[in-house]
């Protein structure tokens, strides 16, 4: 009997050597699969709490390539956040030799476009004619936003050819095909070089602003899916798509934006945070985008991507700010977990 015991004492123990081990093997795992579930349920909380607008999430860790998606298949108007996308093409042609930093574009009063986060270019316009170099406009166009910078720097590099630039780089859900004042054309209803007409009243007015409204929101120039600019941004931090110097210069500007502050409201204060923002004017209640993309690190060089767009929305300023504040807490309570 005791030969007997010390058998079965001895299989005993060696089934908990086989099996201990499994069990501690497979806890991360299912602690993995477990924080994808709740992250991803939590994502369509936020998505169901924009309607009636449609939210477009795309989550990546650039790490393991792993992603959060809701509605992130389709294309959404981007407004300022092809911003991003002109630069980085800029950038492509400065590692390539073909522009430079110290160039110098010249602008007229005719070239001066109504928009930017903060003041900038047109602010601080004078005279008839201004020197600018591609630095300032780069600067402008990222940080500040500025819509005079970036349809200078379109005229350097053609949208097509930012469009092209994406492909080459296999980012086939993102297209730029037109500046800041072809947008503003289409909002208007009005042709190049066309004013108001002197005699239009404010029912015409209203009623040709109401038509260029439906316009932009059918339009499907400069566009781009969720999971496109989530991989535009992967591939700028990877350094895919620039030299080391220009991939640094450019999330240096990103993360010098800090107007308008949208997810950046929820990042927590050690996490650097570099991004760009996209927003159309409001018009009878309808937003027709509201977006940020952008990259999270941590002090320890953890990172994760986000990118969200909001379109046809009829939520409030505060309300839709309160939302990608708390996309960007979600996502950075999920890392920091």
């Amino acid at each position: 009997m005791h030969a007997t015991r010390t058998r079965l004492s001895g299989l005993f123990a060696l089934t908990l050597a086989l099996i201990v081990p499994t069990v501690l093997l497979a806890t991360p795992a299912t602690d993995a699969h477990a924080t994808h579930a709740a992250l991803q349920a939590k994502l369509e909380a936020l998505a169901t709490r924009a309607q009636p607008g449609v939210l477009g999430i795309a989550v990546l860790d650039p790490q393991s390539g792993e992603r959060w998606r809701v509605n992130a298949e389709r294309a959404y108007p981007m407004m300022s956040v092809f911003k991003a996308a002109v630069a980085a093409a800029v950038f492509a042609r400065i590692d390539r030799g073909e522009l430079s930093m110290t160039q110098t574009v010249t602008l007229t009063r005719a070239d001066i476009v109504d928009g930017s986060a903060v003041p900038s270019i047109g602010a601080h316009f004078h005279g008839d004619r201004m020197n600018v170099t591609v630095s300032q406009l780069l600067t402008a166009a990222v940080s500040e936003s500025d819509s005079t910078a970036v349809d200078a720097l379109l005229r350097l590099v053609p949208p097509q050819d930012v469009t092209a630039f994406l492909r080459a780089h296999g980012i086939a859900g993102m297209r730029v095909d037109t500046g800041e004042a072809g947008v503003s054309r289409v909002f208007e209803q009005l042709a190049p070089g066309q004013q108001p007409p002197a005699d239009e009243t404010a029912q015409a007015q209203e009623l040709r602003l109401q038509r260029g409204y439906r316009a932009y929101l059918a339009d499907r120039r400069n566009r781009s899916t969720p999971d496109a600019a989530a991989d535009f941004l992967r591939q700028l931090q990877r350094g895919a798509l620039l030299s080391p110097a220009s991939t640094r210069a450019l999330l240096a500007l990103l993360q010098a934006q800090t107007q308008p502050n949208r997810m950046r409201q929820g990042v927590p204060g050690n996490v650097r945070f570099a991004d760009k923002c996209g927003t159309s004017y409001t018009l009878d209640g309808l937003t027709a985008a509201y977006n940020d993309i952008g990259i999270l690190t941590w002090p320890d060089g953890r990172s994760v991507i986000v990118a969200a767009f909001l379109t046809v929305s009829t939520a409030s300023k505060a309300e839709r700010e309160a939302l990608f504040a708390d996309l960007a807490r979600t996502v950075a309570a999920t890392w920091h977990h």
